[in-house]
């Protein structure tokens, strides 16, 4: 399957453009962002978990990056509530499950063979740091090389530089609506700009988005 798998077009897709897909476990659906690969795949999705559903035993053979949406994720290693961010590098297994249900945003086989790191992130109580304009702030998720991930919060009628994506850009919107010069994203919106592109983005009513960059320019390259 090749799904958004051209990594030199930008792709929008906000809460109504994605349907529910189920995975091959009962109880667990998906809603796919990209994909390149079949069952065993470099993918970004949304996966829920209905209450008391189980994913059988597996291996993180590219890595896994995941942060919890709504309710509680849980594996042999511990219980991970809403705003918990998790990487799991190569090599990684588990059994993951859900006791009352839950909303994950997930990707797959996207790590660098080098960034070994394992990593527990409970961002809601976590400190944001000064941005880079004001009414900005920035909680620093993970960087390895090239890549690195964050949660990013606009407070109301924030407005930032005209920037280019140098590795491209990866933006979930978890709060309010993120917007600019291309349009409006409400929450739930999934975005990719390719590596070279630019926007200047801001948010009237503010925000909270999850942000990747620096990640896509081998792939931009080999599409």
């Amino acid at each position: 399957m090749r799904l958004n798998a051209d990594f030199n077009e930008r792709v929008v897709l906000r809460p109504e453009d994605r349907d529910w897909v189920a995975s091959p476990m009962a109880g667990v659906d998906r809603q796919m962002l990209d994909r390149v690969g079949e069952e065993v795949a470099r993918a970004t999705s949304i996966v829920r978990y209905a209450p008391q559903s189980y994913f059988s035993e597996h291996t993180h053979g590219g890595g896994e990056e995941f942060f919890v949406l709504e309710g509680v994720f849980s594996d042999e290693h511990g219980d991970y509530p809403p705003g918990t961010y998790v990487r799991n590098p190569i090599g990684s297994k588990h059994t993951p499950h859900s006791e009352h249900g839950c909303t994950i945003f997930v990707k797959l086989h996207q790590f660098d063979e080098a960034d070994t790191e394992q990593k527990v992130i409970e961002t809601a109580d976590a400190e944001f740091l000064p941005g880079q304009v004001p009414g900005l702030t920035v909680l620093p998720l993970h960087s390895h090389g090239t890549e690195s991930a964050a949660l990013v919060r606009w407070a109301p009628g924030t407005k930032f530089l005209p920037h280019q994506h140098w590795g491209g850009e990866e933006i979930l919107v978890l709060e309010g609506t993120f917007q600019d010069e291309h349009g409006d994203y409400p929450a739930g919106s999934w975005l990719r700009s390719p590596h070279g592109s630019k926007h200047t983005p801001w948010s009237d009513e503010g925000c909270l988005i999850y942000v990747k960059t620096g990640h896509l320019a081998a792939l931009t390259e080999a599409a």
